[in-house]
């Protein structure tokens, strides 16, 4: 995902982006997906503990959050690989606490806590072509950010023009509900840790290089992520 301005102008997405419309509006999984993910859906059912996290837990932890700008819904925890919800787990590394690094390779974030633990969050990551790995910092933070379509995305996909003046903050937003702009020496590299919607993106490769978390983990990492906070993407 490749973005530019203080609105978050998106540029080069998939080719097969944009297959229609939704309600009005251009739906937030044909921008980052467009063709099938190839996940299936996963059958979770009962009381039973998937990767050390009850159904139930999990459900609470990705539930609805009311109180925003746009209510966000719950999560459809089904439809998500237990292995990708949010835990704190062992991470042996140099970063210090507060630091985040993405793993693309196993579609993980981490955020770097105290005494060799970390937050990880499951993610989706660039497809192939697409992906990009080195050291970069949060240069600024977005909330229901506005998204504008660059004209080499227009020309490709006419739908796509009548936001070309700006997509205004929503849950049909390709941003979502918050991002992190990541910057190198002082320049924006056009790439961007953002909040999804698709619970069938997490552990996948669908965007251009931005990385995605489901909208109530990145409210946990933007609330706890502030300006200048060191990123480090691992190679694939």
């Amino acid at each position: 995902m490749i973005m530019d301005g203080e609105n978050a102008a998106a540029g080069e997405m998939d080719e097969v982006a944009l297959p229609g419309l939704r309600s009005g509006a251009l739906s937030r999984r044909s921008f980052l997906v467009g063709s099938a993910i190839g996940l299936g859906t996963l059958g979770l059912a009962g009381c039973g503990t998937y990767d050390g996290m009850s159904l139930a837990e999990a459900e609470k932890l990705y539930g609805p959050v009311p109180t925003e700008k746009f209510p966000i819904p719950a999560v459809e925890v089904a439809k998500v690989n237990p292995k990708y919800y949010r835990r704190t787990v062992r991470y042996e590394t140099k970063e210090a606490p507060g630091a985040i690094i993405v793993d693309p390779s196993n579609y993980y974030v981490y955020r770097i806590e105290e005494e060799g633990s970390a937050t990880r969050y499951g993610a989706n990551v660039g497809r192939s072509g697409f992906l990009w790995s080195g050291d970069a910092y949060v240069g600024r933070k977005g909330e229901w950010a506005t998204w504008t379509p660059p004209k080499e995305m227009i020309k490709r996909q006419p739908e796509a023009a009548k936001y070309a003046n700006g997509m205004p903050g929503g849950l049909d937003n390709p941003l979502g509900a918050r991002t992190l702009y990541l910057y190198q020496n002082g320049t924006y590299t056009l790439y961007t840790i953002y909040a999804t919607s698709d619970p069938e993106s997490i552990g996948t490769g669908v965007t251009s290089g931005c990385v995605g978390l489901l909208s109530q983990d990145m409210l946990d990492l933007y609330a706890r992520t502030p300006v200048k906070t060191k990123v480090v993407v691992l190679p694939a």
